[in-house]
């Protein structure tokens, strides 16, 4: 059975932090298509709300449920917002650092919305901080494993973040459809691996990867 998330540790936090920020990433493994970090915002009021039905960590969702997830989601939290790093970035600078970045953007984000993202204390699922180092502004950033699990907010975070990559995969198959993103997303699928070999490389993808030994295409 499915571990249903709570907002446990959210309040626990919330009695010492005015702000509490989830972030998770999607995207890490793929061979094509950006990083994507979701991040939301939980304050007091927040914490008293009823977790949407149906909310899990974005792997544990199948994918016909996962956008009417994300929909409750985005309405549930005060504010969310999705950070990106492209494949170029993940290229130039590494997956640790460009999951950095999008992380960043995401708060950055929240910050343009009107968040006090200064007062916040950011939880981040895993087990490695991957924000301090690339932050201009230090933060209060607390590693957690299984956070998007666990953790309602990070849960949120999860699948708003899956979601919104996933529709941007989707996209970008109308333009390289050799590649069949929209079904696999850029991961390392069979069919994408074989279209790889055959068409060479996509400017979306990593070239940096295990996969740099091909071609390039476009």
């Amino acid at each position: 059975m499915a571990v249903v998330p709570t907002l446990a540790l959210e309040r626990r936090l919330l009695r010492e932090h005015a702000l509490v920020i989830a972030c998770d990433e999607v995207g890490r493994g793929a061979l094509a298509g950006p990083v994507a970090v979701g991040a939301v915002a939980a304050d007091a009021a927040f914490s008293r709300r009823r977790i949407p039905q149906g909310l899990r960590d974005s792997k544990l969702i199948v994918e016909p449920r996962r956008a009417d997830v994300a929909e409750r989601a985005r309405a549930w939290v005060p504010a969310h917002a999705v950070g990106w790093a492209s494949a170029q970035e993940v290229d130039d600078v590494g997956i640790m650092r460009a999951l950095g970045l999008a992380a960043v953007r995401a708060i950055e984000d929240l910050a343009a919305q009107g968040v006090d993202v200064g007062a916040a204390h950011v939880i981040l699922d895993g087990n490695y901080d991957y924000i301090t180092p690339v932050a201009a502004v230090a933060r209060s950033v607390q590693p957690i494993v299984k956070a998007d699990r666990d953790c309602a907010s990070a849960s949120a975070a999860s699948v708003i973040a899956k979601v919104a990559r996933d529709d941007h995969m989707t996209a970008l198959d109308e333009h390289a459809p050799v590649y069949r993103w929209a079904r696999n997303k850029g991961y390392a699928s069979a069919e994408h691996r074989a279209a790889i070999e055959c068409h060479g490389l996509s400017t979306h993808h990593r070239a940096s990867w295990a996969i740099a030994a091909a071609p390039t295409l476009f």
